[in-house]
């Protein structure tokens, strides 16, 4: 029976795409819980309001011309052309303060001490503590503005929750991506003992190391694109079902980042398998006859 020939490049594929799958995998997880937990701080900053306390006693001409002074300032968030402001009344407000303490000042006081308010949302370029310090003193100049009130120091600690979860997202991505060029370099150099004495005749006979080379590092680019696409197709599965899953969770989808977030993973693991490919075939390059052995 005849022996079957080698083809130059070729080696088991298998357990070196299953294993560049499920890093790219982790990786591409990472960088969609970055994406989306960016986009949640992002809508919880423009749903922190600023609360502007009017004076008592103030007519329907003077509360609009606060109204008018407070959209006209380039921190009010806008949505759709409209300013994000809304007016709250001193009885609204009771209501309000009664429903969240369950206790009745009415009956105490006999008077309603709250003031008539607007609430209004903000950029998020300006959700950080100096600026707000800074949107207090220039609303409370204002004729009308009795005082401005807002949760202090909720924006940095915030803004560093934030960066805490963004470091330890990103070393984690920079972990496994060390992990995945050293299990890839000793998996494909595993790959490779196979044909290590088939690369060796090649150099007997004159071939260079760019023509030994070059099915090779074919063989990686395809091995690398190929699990770049498994990774992706299983991030999207695993994002479809969280849709379906988890009430809410659309309003974090930013489907154009999404994409170039898939792209990403898909080249990542193309230059993966080339490097891998071109560093572990160096070393069968270069070894002695004897070390073949």
């Amino acid at each position: 029976m005849p022996l079957k020939k080698k083809k130059v490049g070729s080696y088991p594929n298998a357990m070196i795409i299953a294993s560049l799958t499920a890093a790219l995998f982790l990786i591409g997880f990472c960088g969609l819980l970055v994406m989306q937990s960016k986009k949640l701080i992002s809508i919880i900053k423009q749903n922190i309001e600023v609360r502007v306390m009017l004076d008592k006693g103030l007519d329907s001409n003077q509360v609009t011309k606060v109204y008018k002074g407070i959209v006209a300032r380039p921190f009010v968030l806008s949505i759709d052309g409209k300013p994000q402001v809304t007016f709250f009344s001193k009885d609204e407000a009771a209501k309000e303060f009664i429903a969240d303490t369950k206790e009745d000042f009415s009956t105490l006081l006999g008077d309603n001490p709250l003031h008539d308010s607007y609430r209004v949302r903000l950029q998020e370029d300006y959700f950080e503590d100096t600026k707000l310090k800074q949107i207090k003193a220039e609303l409370e100049k204002n004729d009308g503005v009795f005082e401005v009130v807002y949760q202090e120091n909720l924006a940095d600690q915030i803004n560093k929750n934030l960066t805490k979860i963004y470091l330890i997202l990103a070393t984690f991505a920079v972990i496994m991506l060390v992990i995945i060029i050293l299990l890839m370099n000793n998996t494909i150099r595993l790959a490779l003992y196979s044909q290590r004495f088939l690369i060796r005749s090649m150099q007997l006979v004159g071939a260079t190391n760019g023509f030994i080379q070059r099915p090779f590092l074919k063989n990686g680019a395809v091995q690398g694109l190929i699990s770049g696409l498994i990774a992706a197709g299983l991030i999207v599965a695993l994002q479809q079902l969280a849709l379906h899953q988890i009430e809410g969770l659309h309003l974090l989808q930013e489907y154009d980042k999404l994409s170039f977030l898939l792209a990403g993973v898909i080249i990542l693991g193309a230059l993966i398998g080339i490097a891998s490919t071109f560093q572990a075939l160096a070393r069968y390059l270069r070894m002695a006859l004897d070390d073949l052995y």
